[in-house]
């Protein structure tokens, strides 16, 4: 594979993949030439514009500008993710995987906690919100996207047995224990934890997916690096990160991660009265939030699947969701503990049943080891329903 720059434009796909090969070597002959592009990257470019657009005070003014601000909004979280792959690539595993996954949850748990802290109890239900869509969207949106796109360009995908079934047991275990129970305890009623069942369900979180994340960096690494044919051809030999594209990335991993958290604050008043001016509920903010943190994970999770790497796209998913759980809950619990916030957790009757709908699904699409078209297509339309009820209860 030839070396190319990471400002390239047919970069842009690589940068969301999880695949390192993707990375490209950088071996600048002229230092101060190189570096000017390295700064033009657009990954540099957008977390400035938008920390500019935030202190201009213009975003408070014109609804063109909060439309901007909307899309600098998305493109500072695809900006971050992209940093932190590169900082991931410097320091190796598991020290990558734990980085990428705490930058995605600063991410969240930001929002969520800004959120909370403006508004009170009138959003005591967002990181309940939050979590069980980016579940939804994560076990039936993006795993049904990558089994319907992969099956639809290659026929049948074979993938690791093993590695879904560690995942699938773990994700399993803290979606009850933050999403079901909270529902049916009895010391506090309408879908709140006491202070100490809040503490013991996120110690349980936190030791769940720290074994989760031993077993796929250490003890059972092999489960979850099934390579293709398509990623034989192409390894390309070590790659080449300097310090100062290390310290780079940094930095701008900060710029990103604090302007994506302002910017979202900012935007939300506007994103909440669009849908109550639509007569949709409230509940909706909890999607829009899940789906602009996700987006980066979907598309490398599905330019993977469509490379015929569904195992890449598989374990980038189940991983995704369980580090959105066991990291984002217990980080919100320990907020909202310190501050006296109120908090539900807690799901209705009906959404525990349409989340078990789609665990069980997915468990039963991925028990084979074999992916097709069908399972995609039922995943999706579990999608559909998740949204469909929501708007029409």
């Amino acid at each position: 594979m030839e070396d190319t720059n990471l400002t390239g434009p047919g970069d842009l796909l690589g940068l969301f993949s999880h695949d390192k090969s993707h990375f490209c070597n950088f071996r600048p002959q002229n230092p101060s030439f190189m570096n000017l592009k390295v700064l033009l990257q657009w990954t540099t470019i957008i977390p400035l514009l938008a920390w500019g657009l935030f202190f201009s005070g213009l975003v408070y003014d014109s609804s063109i500008f909060q439309i901007i601000a909307g899309l600098l909004l998305i493109l500072s979280v695809m900006s971050a993710v992209h940093h932190s792959e590169i900082i991931a690539e410097k320091v190796g595993e598991p020290y990558g995987t734990i980085i990428l996954a705490i930058s995605i949850t600063v991410i969240e748990v930001s929002i969520i906690v800004s959120l909370m802290m403006s508004e009170g109890e009138e959003a005591a239900s967002l990181a309940r919100d939050t979590v069980y869509a980016a579940t939804m969207l994560i076990l039936n949106g993006i795993v049904g996207l990558c089994l319907l796109i992969g099956s639809l360009k290659h026929y049948e995908q074979n993938f690791s047995k093993p590695s879904v079934t560690i995942a699938l047991v773990s994700l399993i275990s803290i979606v009850v224990f933050t999403l079901v129970f909270p529902t049916f305890t009895e010391s506090v009623a309408g879908g709140y934890y006491s202070t100490p069942q809040l503490i013991f369900a996120s110690v349980a979180c936190l030791v769940i997916y720290s074994c989760f994340l031993f077993a796929q960096t250490r003890r059972y690494r092999q489960y979850f690096l099934t390579i293709g044919k398509d990623e034989d051809e192409d390894k390309a030999g070590p790659i080449v990160i300097s310090k100062r594209m290390f310290f780079t990335s940094l930095l701008f991993l900060i710029l990103c991660l604090g302007i994506v958290v302002l910017l979202a604050k900012t935007l939300s008043p506007t994103i909440e009265s669009i849908i109550t001016g639509y007569n949709l509920p409230k509940a909706l903010v909890g999607i829009i939030i899940a789906a602009i943190i996700l987006l980066p994970e979907a598309i490398a999770a599905i330019i993977a699947a469509r490379n015929n790497r569904l195992q890449t796209s598989i374990t980038l998913s189940l991983g995704s969701a369980l580090a959105s759980i066991g990291l984002t809950i217990p980080s919100v619990a320990a907020v909202c503990i310190y501050y006296d916030i109120p908090i539900i957790l807690g799901l209705d009757i009906k959404s525990i049943i349409l989340l078990g709908l789609s665990v069980f699904t997915v468990m039963l699409s991925l028990s084979s080891g074999k992916a097709n078209v069908v399972y995609g297509v039922v995943l999706l339309v579990n999608l559909f329903a998740f949204v469909f009820l929501m708007i029409y209860p």
